[in-house]
């Protein structure tokens, strides 16, 4: 009983959802030859970009969140990005050319709130971002391959 739930828990951590995203876009990198391909291809293949139940928040709807982008070759690029950050680290406030934080405001209000609960909150956002990341990196993977006329 014990190997099971744990396994469960191990299949759901933050570490493996890193790993499947990290994994899937470097899927996508190796398949993805000529990313010029990619762009105006809208990425629109309905039947891929559901997200599963459990993934999505009320707050936002998973199969509006695909459709918001333009094409799939601002997605290859973007999801590379977000690749690139996860696994080198993220440029902090005056370090990360054109974009101002407001420092001060963003720490008093973490100041002011519970600890546990931000973590948690953002840990859970954190997970389904990686989720549907991951289920975008595999879509756009496997349209490009229909593109290119290579389906296995």
């Amino acid at each position: 009983m014990m190997q099971i739930s744990d396994s469960y828990n191990q299949k759901n951590s933050l570490f493996n959802a890193m790993n499947r995203f990290i994994g899937a876009v470097n899927n996508m990198d190796q398949t993805v030859m000529v990313p010029n391909l990619l762009r105006d291809v809208p990425l629109d293949d309905s039947e891929e970009l559901k997200v599963p139940e459990a993934s999505t928040t009320p707050s936002t709807n998973g199969s509006v969140y695909f459709q918001q982008d333009g094409d799939m070759y601002t997605s290859y690029i973007l999801l590379k990005s977000i690749r690139n950050d996860i696994e080198w680290g993220v440029l902090q406030g005056d370090e990360r050319p054109g974009e101002k934080v407001e420092v001060k405001e963003v720490k008093q209000a973490e100041a002011e709130d519970d600890l546990e609960k931000q973590f948690h909150f953002h840990l859970n956002g954190l997970h389904g971002v990686l989720s549907k990341l991951t289920l975008k990196a595999n879509t756009l993977t496997n349209r490009y391959k229909e593109e290119i006329g290579c389906r296995n």
